[in-house]
């Protein structure tokens, strides 16, 4: 365990990001067993504003997908809604993000959650080593990538950055937010993909269709 300079023992708090475009059953079963496996105080869940790997054009409004992750999430007192993403200009970097919340949570120990297919493109995010040398990073293992490559990405990570990796254990759950997209243009259910109160906001606002 790290100790602040007050030697009490540090805050562990653990970060969600991504659009959520909506936000799904398997993004809280992520961060559920991440806080639980590793101890974790909080999570905080994070939406983007400007994702660099996507076009802001086919990303929903902000509105929608911040309501969407406060509704899913305010059952649970160990989640948390961030907007300190939203907040920003420009496109909003994972580097960037981490190094803001350092400078406000100096005595605070961040770990970044990630399915495990990110493994495989981190070090090809913006400036990789900052995300590395200011978090934790702890990834959620999926059956389609076998655990043997998922280890061997880790150790080359680990070298490469001096950092460290964790893996989440959890049940595989082949929901995506594309997929819910895709069936709510089709007019199919995806009631159970998400939590009841996402998929109410989903009818009343006709997102998707």
């Amino acid at each position: 365990m790290k100790w602040n300079q007050t030697g009490q023992p540090k805050r562990k708090i653990g970060i969600m990001g991504g659009t959520f475009d909506p936000i799904h059953m398997a993004h809280l079963l992520l961060a559920e067993n991440a806080r639980v496996q590793f101890h974790l105080e909080q999570i905080l869940f994070m939406p983007s504003a400007t994702p660099p790997h996507k076009d802001h054009r086919l990303v929903s409004p902000m509105e929608h997908r911040k309501a969407m992750v406060q509704i899913a999430i305010e059952s649970n007192p160990n989640f948390v809604y961030s907007d300190l993403e939203l907040r920003r200009t420009g496109i909003t970097y994972t580097s960037d993000t981490l190094e803001a919340l350092h400078e406000e949570y100096p005595d605070t120990e961040f770990y970044f959650i990630m399915g495990a297919d990110s493994l495989f493109a981190v070090d090809a995010w913006h400036q990789p080593e900052k995300i590395f040398q200011r978090a934790a990073i702890l990834a959620g293992n999926r059956s389609e990538v076998p655990l043997e490559n998922i280890y061997r990405q880790i150790e080359y990570l680990e070298e490469r950055f001096d950092g460290k990796i964790g893996l989440i254990e959890m049940p595989d759950i082949a929901i995506s937010s594309s997929e819910i997209r895709k069936r709510c243009a089709n007019g199919a259910s995806v009631r159970y993909y998400v939590p009841e109160a996402v998929h109410q906001y989903l009818e009343n606002h006709q997102l998707y269709r």
